[in-house]
């Protein structure tokens, strides 16, 4: 129970973070410890690739897993991520908050609205 009760803090922390982030859609997320996210960003592989080679923010970045590879057919998941939220929530905060920055300065960001990294 208290795992069960850790885990579902940690996806609750998750939703909140990343629904204050425009673009940001993200799923019911039921009895899972991840998340498939769509970002406001033109490919997956590259965003994730870009943010483990060149972002950081405050020394820190962020490893997903892009999306196309959970996918069969060719194009699903351009544009969505996998995370897991598997940090307790104090490190799992501040990867959200890096993630926001990234966002923010990602070059091929395709949300026209800026994004919040508060």
């Amino acid at each position: 129970d208290d795992v069960r009760s850790e885990y579902m803090a940690r996806r609750d922390l998750l939703v909140e973070h990343l629904r204050r982030m425009n673009g940001v859609v993200v799923p019911q997320i039921d009895g899972a410890f991840y998340a498939m996210v769509r970002l406001p960003i033109d490919d997956s592989d590259r965003f994730c690739q870009w943010m483990l080679e060149e972002f950081s923010h405050e020394g820190q970045t962020v490893m997903m897993a892009p999306g196309t590879g959970f996918y069969e057919t060719d194009g699903l998941g351009v544009d969505e991520v996998r995370i897991a939220y598997v940090l307790e929530r104090p490190e799992l905060e501040k990867a959200l908050k890096v993630l926001a920055h990234a966002l923010a300065v990602y070059p091929g960001r395709t949300c026209e609205q800026p994004i919040s990294a508060s």
